[in-house]
């Protein structure tokens, strides 16, 4: 079974989003959106080529899978697979990613 691994950023990410949509749409919406996500994870730790790199947004050598209306960033070479961040699409992630480069 192919694993992945999860940077601090990461998640932090994700306890943001969780409690973000427990608060705005209720526990329910926030369950069905991290189960989605989790569910993209184990997709991306098997199949890692599967995203796409956004050389517009970052020189990083990261790839991007978008999951609702969140992206998934990751480092494709790394084993296990290395979660980056969890971000919400709004974001400005150019300038993200500029300021500060991914780290795992």
């Amino acid at each position: 079974m192919s694993r992945f691994r999860l940077s601090p950023e990461a998640q932090s990410d994700l306890d943001a989003i969780r409690r973000y949509l427990t608060r705005r749409g209720g526990p329910t919406l926030a369950r069905h959106v991290l189960g989605e996500i989790r569910r993209a994870l184990r997709v991306i730790a098997e199949s890692p080529g599967i995203g796409h790199k956004r050389e517009d947004l970052t020189d990083e050598k990261v790839k991007f899978w978008p999951v609702f209306s969140y992206l998934i960033v990751y480092e494709p070479s790394m084993r296990p697979i290395g979660i980056v961040r969890v971000i919400h699409g709004a974001q400005d992630v150019e300038t993200m990613f500029s300021e500060k480069p991914p780290q795992m």
